[in-house]
């Protein structure tokens, strides 16, 4: 099935390789009226906003495509001639081609080019043969100048019959035609014309699908309601569902199933309004997508969903037998069950246990819901709701159902684990591999030939299989640990020994569920040794606050690249273990001693400073930055995740915060002094009375003198009675005595409070 961009004028006179031959376009009898010249505030609002665009495109230089217009051409015998005649009875589109046909007709009228016998002329509507007549007869009249509106004219005129005034048809087409008159009366109509009717590119174009067998209206609209309504947009697809498969040994059953067992399985769950139209189509849909995905199909998203059931299920499609039985094992497995119970007995939205002891897999998420089931019914298509990770643990629930797998809750734990920390992974192009990956986890439980779901995750999974093989009365610490936020099933950062997992995890779980920790939490671990990691050019240590920054720290990569992160974290978990003062009364005093020790060594690298001073800790992301990457004495502390958003420098911050100053340097009255751009840039603190600014660089702080002359006497005066301060020519060096640790320069001497005594000074001279 192939679709064609083409213009509405190109349907008639398309060259394109085997685009249909289209004499005529017939709107079929059961479709409802053209509805954009409603006078409702709702679609006003709708039709104005479409007329902007395509007479936007019209009048200027962008084109504007419309989306897809489908239909079935069949050859017919029409006229008085009896001529046969190609015609195209559109399924989907009418609305749009019926505005295309008015917007056709003003143009070529106004231009003095509508003579009734163009191609693009031959619209009608098979509705009402008012509807159809009106466009008869319209497509051969042409509109004079004149300071009426079009409509006013065009009811004025012989031909037009006062009973046409009742057809909702044609009073909608005359308010659109009044409508096109506004945006396009005064504009230049020959240019509009041609950029309409361009035949290699036209203003407006769409694509057009042409659906082959489509069969009769009758068939494929079946029948009307008692008070004579259209069908729903889901009995339209059921309909041309049902035809797709004729041929097929299960379109009986398919028919009697639809309209039976799994319409029974839906109505419970119709959400209060008495229809359960939204909630199959909805469920369809997923397994349709399934169906792409397992095919490697990354495009047919693009097309109607239809299209799409038919690509899947059409009794001619490559795989369709098999995609058949998948929907029908989808919707069987559910009749009878009790859905809330199955969902209850293994999924939870927070730690818990079923009736049989054993631990339910949690749903990761702000909106997480239990029921997977009713999350698709419900909110399929809104990818924060129900993306593609629950999709593919709905497609696990399902693939365990139709194998009754075994081990299912540890083999959708596995799931789980694995598609939280695929985000990255989780890419259209992917998907093929990526449900084998999920079928080969939940029907064999072969975690060993997963290869699209992140790898390291996957290495992780069979440690803890591993370790559970061994150690089967620690699986209830180790899933807790698991369903913990911060982790999300990741264990790489924690240290799976089993005399001491449990009373590690009591205490990870302490410290990371109350947010008055964490902020003692990252000095402890600093002074504990260097636990941050490398991603990319950013540094990592984790949040002052509970954050998903801490998950970037502690997951998403295989042990041995977490292994520094993991030995830290285990050194504090270890002393927060067991009875004794709050964890934060420790973390404190694993900082204490630890600074007592540098400061006996006169050893003040990064670390000290960043432990000494909690200001320097206290940027948003934990994340850091440095012009040579690595940790120093001039480092960037960000809000967020880059460079081009505002940050501080955690050593001015520091020294700022220390010297008690905020009120008199540039900046701080929104929290400053902010930076942006490059790690590598200069960053200076500005004293606000004498623009003296100040820098912290790898030997010390460099110092601009004042800009302004009656500030120079003062400044010069508080330098020279200073020692350590150098004269740098257009700026001044204050110099941190420094030895050599490990081929690094290292302070001797606490180069904060240094500054900190500097700064006060010039404040206290007038600076």
């Amino acid at each position: 099935m192939r679709s064609f961009v083409t213009s509405f004028a190109g349907l008639f006179e398309s060259q394109i390789d085997g685009f249909p031959t289209i004499d005529e376009i017939e709107i079929p009898l059961i479709q409802r009226d053209y509805a954009q010249g409603r006078p409702s505030p709702s679609v006003t609002a709708i039709r104005e906003t479409f007329l902007d665009v395509l007479c936007g495109a019209l009048t200027g230089t962008e084109s504007v495509g419309l989306d897809f217009v489908y239909g079935e051409v069949r050859s017919e015998i029409k006229g008085a001639d009896k001529h046969k005649r190609e015609v195209l009875h559109p399924l989907d589109g009418q609305q749009r081609l019926t505005t295309l046909f008015l917007l056709h007709w003003y143009l070529a009228s106004r231009t003095d080019r509508l003579t009734g016998e163009e191609a693009w002329t031959k619209f009608s509507y098979s509705t009402r043969p008012s509807a159809r007549m009106f466009c008869e007869r319209l497509a051969k009249v042409t509109l004079p100048p004149t300071d009426k509106k079009p409509s006013c004219w065009i009811t004025d005129q012989p031909w037009y019959l006062y009973l046409w005034r009742l057809d909702p048809t044609i009073k909608s087409m005359l308010v659109v035609i009044d409508s096109i008159h506004e945006r396009l009366g005064a504009a230049d109509l020959d240019v509009a014309w041609r950029r309409l009717i361009d035949p290699v590119e036209p203003a407006i174009s769409f694509d057009f699908l042409p659906i082959e067998d489509m069969g009769s209206p009758d068939d494929l609209y079946i029948k009307m309601n008692s008070r004579g309504k259209p069908l729903t947009d889901f009995e339209n697809f059921k309909a041309r569902l049902e035809k797709a498969l004729d041929g097929s040994p299960r379109a009986d059953e398919f028919a009697h199933k639809i309209d039976g067992a799994w319409a029974d399985l839906l109505w419970p769950r119709h959400g209060g309004d008495n229809a359960i139209d939204d909630e199959f189509l909805n469920y369809i849909s997923l397994v349709i997508e399934l169906c792409e995905w397992r095919r490697g199909d990354t495009e047919a998203r693009r097309h109607p969903l239809i299209a799409r059931a038919e690509l899947s299920f059409g009794s001619a499609q490559p795989g369709a037998v098999d995609n058949l039985v998948f929907l029908f094992d989808a919707l069987d497995t559910w009749v009878g069950e009790d859905i809330d119970a199955f969902f209850d007995r293994y999924l939870a939205t927070s730690r818990a246990v079923n009736e049989s002891g054993e631990e339910k897999t949690v749903v990761f998420g702000t909106d997480a819901t239990s029921n997977l089931f009713e999350a698709c019914i419900r909110d399929f298509g809104n990818e924060q709701r129900f993306g593609s990770q629950r999709k593919l643990m709905l497609y696990a629930m399902l693939l365990h159902r139709i194998h009754a797998t075994e081990d299912f809750p540890r083999r959708l734990r596995n799931v789980r684990n694995l598609l939280a920390a695929s985000e990255d992974e989780l890419r259209p192009d992917a998907m093929s591999q990526i449900v084998v990956d999920v079928e080969r986890v939940v029907v064999s439980g072969d975690l060993d030939s997963v290869t699209r779901l992140n790898q390291a995750q996957r290495g992780d999974e069979i440690q803890k299989r591993s370790f559970l093989n061994e150690h089967p009365d620690l699986g209830a610490v180790i899933f807790g640990l698991e369903d913990h936020d911060l982790l999300r099933g990741a264990l790489m950062a924690i240290d799976l020994d089993a005399h001491r997992l449990k009373d590690r995890a009591e205490a990870f779980e302490q410290i990371f569920s109350d947010p008055e920790i964490t902020p003692s939490l990252t000095g402890a671990l600093l002074a504990l040794g260097q636990y941050q990691r490398t991603i990319g050019v950013s540094l990592k240590f984790g949040a002052p606050q509970l954050s998903s920054r801490w998950r970037d720290l502690l997951t998403g990569a295989d042990r041995d690249k977490v292994a520094p992160t993991r030995d830290v974290l285990t050194a504090a978990l270890d002393q927060l273990s067991g009875p004794g003062p709050s964890a934060i009364e420790r973390l404190q005093q694993i900082q204490d001693d630890w600074l007592r020790e540098r400061e006996h060594e006169e050893r003040f690298d990064w670390r000290y400073y960043l432990v000494r001073y909690p200001a320097m800790r206290a940027g948003k992301s934990g994340i850091y930055r440095s012009p040579d990457g690595i940790m120093g004495y001039s480092l960037c502390m960000l809000e967020g995740e880059y460079l081009n958003g505002y940050y501080r420098d955690p050593y001015l911050h520091a020294l700022l915060s220390e010297a008690d100053a905020a009120g008199s340097v540039v900046g701080t009255e929104k929290g400053g002094p902010w930076f942006i751009g490059p790690a590598a840039n200069e960053r200076w603190m500005e004293l606000k009375n004498s623009a003296v600014q100040l820098r912290s660089v790898s030997a010390g702080f460099e110092i601009k003198p004042p800009s302004m002359e009656q500030h120079r006497s003062a400044f010069d005066a508080v330098v020279a009675a200073r020692s350590g301060i150098e004269d740098a020519g257009d700026r001044y060096a204050l110099v941190i005595p420094q030895v050599d640790h490990d081929g690094l320069p290292v302070d001797t001497v606490d180069r904060i409070q240094l500054a900190v005594v500097l700064v006060r000074d010039l404040l206290t001279a007038g600076c």
